[in-house]
C-alpha cells in the first residue's frame, strides 16, 4: 500500500502485480498479464480500450484493481501512470539464447539489483521489527523451504547458529513435519516459498502454528496460502523467466529478506552474538591451521 492506503506504490506496483498474479483468477490474470507487459500503454487506456486489448468485461478489470488493492480503475491508471515514469523499472530485459556474455552480465546484474530495489521498497521496519521480536524471545527457530528456498533457508538457519541461538533448516517434507509438531509456544517456525504454494512448506508451517509456534513466511505472493497461513509475512520480489528461475533473482530477493531479520536479530543480542561469533571463529581457524596442506607436510 501507498501512504494513503489506495493501492500500490508505484516503485514496487509491477513487481507486486507479478508476485500475486498466481493467485488471481484467469480473466484477471489477464489484465494483469497485460500491466506486465505494457504498464505505459495501460495507463493510456480508458477502461473500454482495456476491455478490448485484454478481451474482459469492464467489471472484471474494476475487480482486478480493487484485489490489487485500488478503488478503482483510475486509481489504478495514475500508478502505472507514476510506474510509467520510471521506464528502466518497466522493461525487464529478457535473456535470450543468443544474448552475448556482455549483455547476459548486464542484464543478470539489472535483474537482481531491480530484485533488491523492490524488495527494500516493501521491506518494512515495522512488519520486520516483529519477526526480529519472536526470534529474540525464541526457544527455537525452524526453517522450511524447497529447491532454491531451501538453500535461503540453510543460510539463515546457519546466520543464526553463528549467533548461538538453536536454528535447523529442513528441505526433506517428512523431516519438516517432524519438526513442526515438535514446536511450541515459545518457537519460530519460518517457511520460504517464491510462489506461496509450495506444498512441503506449507504443511510444516500448519502444523507449527496449530502447535502454537510463531509463524513466519517469506514470499513473493502476498495472496498466497503461506502469506494467510503466517502470522508473520516478509514479501520478496524477483522475476522468474526461462532463464532466470527461483536460483538467481528471487534468491537474491530472499536472502536480502534473510539478511535484515539476521542483522535485526545480531543488534538485539549484540554482546552474545559478538561472543558467540569470536567463539566459532576461534573453532573454524584452529581446526583449518591443524588441517592446513602446509601443516601436514613432514
Amino acid at each position: 500500500m501507498d501512504d494513503s492506503g489506495n493501492g500500490l506504490r508505484a516503485d514496487t506496483l509491477v513487481a507486486t502485480v507479478r508476485g500475486v498474479l498466481p493467485s488471481l483468477t484467469p480473466a484477471a490474470q489477464t489484465v494483469a498479464r497485460l500491466i506486465l507487459e505494457d504498464p505505459a500503454t495501460v495507463a493510456r487506456s480508458t477502461i473500454t480500450e482495456l476491455s478490448v486489448a485484454s478481451g474482459t468485461s469492464e467489471a472484471t478489470i474494476v475487480r482486478t484493481a480493487r484485489l490489487l488493492g485500488f478503488a478503482g480503475y483510475p486509481q489504478l491508471r495514475l500508478a502505472l501512470a507514476a510506474a510509467a515514469a520510471q521506464p528502466d523499472r518497466l522493461v525487464p530485459g529478457d535473456l535470450a539464447p543468443d544474448d552475448p556474455l556482455s549483455e547476459v552480465i548486464h542484464k543478470v546484474a539489472r535483474a537482481e539489483s531491480e530484485a533488491i530495489n523492490d524488495t527494500v521498497a516493501q521491506l518494512t521496519s515495522e512488519r520486520l521489527g516483529l519477526v526480529v521480536d519472536a526470534i529474540v524471545e525464541a526457544r527455537r527457530i525452524d526453517a522450511y523451504g524447497v529447491g532454491a528456498s531451501g538453500l535461503v533457508a540453510e543460510d539463515f538457519a546457519q546466520k543464526l547458529l553463528r549467533i548461538g541461538l538453536s536454528s535447523h533448516a529442513f528441505q526433506d517434507a517428512h523431516l519438516a513435519l517432524t519438526s513442526a509438531v515438535l514446536l511450541k509456544s515459545g518457537d519460530v517456525a519460518l517457511g520460504v516459498s517464491t510462489s506461496g504454494e509450495t506444498p512441503d512448506v506449507i504443511e510444516p508451517l500448519s502444523r507449527a502454528a496449530e502447535g502454537g509456534a510463531t509463524t513466519v513466511a517469506i514470499t513473493n505472493n502476498p495472496r498466497s496460502t503461506i502469506a494467510e497461513l503466517a502470522e508473520h509475512v516478509l514479501i520478496s520480489a524477483g522475476r522468474e523467466t526461462e532463464f532466470r528461475p527461483g536460483a538467481l533473482a528471487s534468491r537474491i530477493s530472499q536472502l536480502l529478506v534473510v539478511d535484515c531479520v539476521f542483522v535485526g536479530v545480531a543488534q538485539r543480542t549484540f554482546d552474545s552474538s559478538q561472543e558467540a561469533l569470536a567463539s566459532t571463529r576461534r573453532a573454524v581457524n584452529a581446526f583449518t591451521r591443524r588441517t592446513s596442506p602446509a601443516r601436514r607436510q613432514p
